[in-house]
């Protein structure tokens, strides 16, 4: 399980006195947030086939105000958003001096306030460090906790939006507005037609009730990791440790894809890492998808080693029970081991999924000048 941050406010969420609501485990940085409602792989399957509603609300939310603010923000950040249009939204990464993730979180832009939503365990901090680097610049960062998180998952999602009079996003990472305040935003994942609405927080239980009785399913915070995992997408504090670069756990914008982190855009903290593993190197480990076996006495953990012949490859991140696929996880791998390596992850066995093994079949554009000076 993933531990909770000193740093975390913890506000449990008004959703926890529903029927059926299970809270997250209390050593969870969700434990403000339902893990459940009674039929965890029911909510799962509905999640992906029909729809359903998950709480979020305890995601810490920023507002940046201020003429500069995307300027600002541009700087100091892994992803090109100086000219992020009206009603767009981006994810988003804040690096350290080496490159190494400290946090990621999406923003969105509208109405002349960029919105951001980060880990709970975090946010604390990432409002520190953005106030600590406005000095001159006309941006204004402050909590933004008049808004809370919901996400809505599955195939008639948009069909519940719709049956609200909501104004359905069509585009991913596009937001409008909502009647009464807050927005709603289409999510490339986890899985197709994903939804997060910020909606105002005294309203959070109004929204979900209106949501459900629309035909959306229940379902807690399991639901949503299980799909997460699947899409193998981390998150930060649970499937990255100190040392993870953007490279290693997919957050570098490609072609279909815009990451976290555009390649071309100007300089910001952390970017030198970047660039060289980009053009010159490949990343020391890589996220795979892992399965389980479920036979074995026990559950490995978030943050267990993971051996290969009693040699340390790599570190465990989410483990969870999908309704399809049964007990999986997400792990930090070192990229030279083959997928077909007998491994051990915790108390049990575990196998790599070849389809989760990144292609590195590109030809980086630094080597390929190397090659070129040395006549290859």
């Amino acid at each position: 399980m993933e531990a909770v941050s000193d740093t975390a406010m913890i506000r449990l969420s008004p959703l926890l006195t529903l029927p059926d609501a299970v809270p997250s485990p209390e050593d969870t940085v969700d434990s403000a947030v339902a893990w459940h409602y009674g039929n965890p792989f029911g909510e799962q399957r509905d999640a992906t086939s029909k729809a359903a509603v998950i709480d979020r609300s305890n995601r810490f939310v920023i507002a940046i105000g201020g003429e500069e603010r995307l300027t600002w923000l541009n700087t100091i950040s892994s992803q090109l958003v100086s000219n992020l249009p009206d009603g767009h939204s981006a994810e988003n990464l804040s690096l350290d001096v080496n490159g190494r993730v400290e946090h990621h979180f999406v923003q969105t832009d509208l109405d002349g306030i960029t919105w951001i939503d980060t880990e709970a365990s975090t946010g604390p901090d990432l409002l520190a460090f953005l106030k600590k680097m406005v000095f001159w610049s006309k941006a204004e960062p402050r909590e933004g906790s008049e808004l809370a998180v919901l996400s809505l998952l599955g195939a008639d999602s948009a069909r519940v939006l719709d049956a609200l009079g909501v104004s359905v996003p069509t585009e991913n990472y596009d937001a409008t507005a909502l009647s009464g305040g807050g927005f709603v935003r289409r999510m490339p994942w986890p899985g197709p037609n994903a939804f997060d609405l910020l909606v105002p927080r005294p309203a959070l239980a109004e929204w979900f009730t209106r949501l459900r009785d629309a035909g959306a399913t229940p379902a807690g915070t399991w639901t949503f990791d299980a799909l997460r995992v699947e899409s193998i997408r981390p998150r930060v504090g649970v499937d990255t440790d100190e040392k993870t670069i953007p490279h290693e756990v997919r957050w570098i914008g490609g072609v279909t894809d815009p990451g976290a982190v555009h390649l071309e855009k100007g300089c910001y903290r952390g970017q030198e890492t970047v660039s060289r593993v980009h053009n010159l190197g490949r990343p020391p480990r890589h996220l795979v998808l892992l399965h389980l076996d479920g036979s074995a006495e026990g559950r490995p953990e978030t943050g267990d080693a993971i051996t290969a012949d009693g040699r340390t490859v790599g570190r465990l991140g989410t483990v969870i029970d999908h309704f399809e696929l049964g007990p999986v996880a997400l792990a930090l791998v070192k990229r030279t081991v083959p997928a077909d390596t007998e491994l051990v992850a915790g108390p049990c066995a575990a196998s790599i999924d070849p389809d989760s093994i990144p292609s590195y079949d590109d030809v980086q554009a630094g080597r390929a000048a190397i090659d070129r000076l040395r006549g290859r």
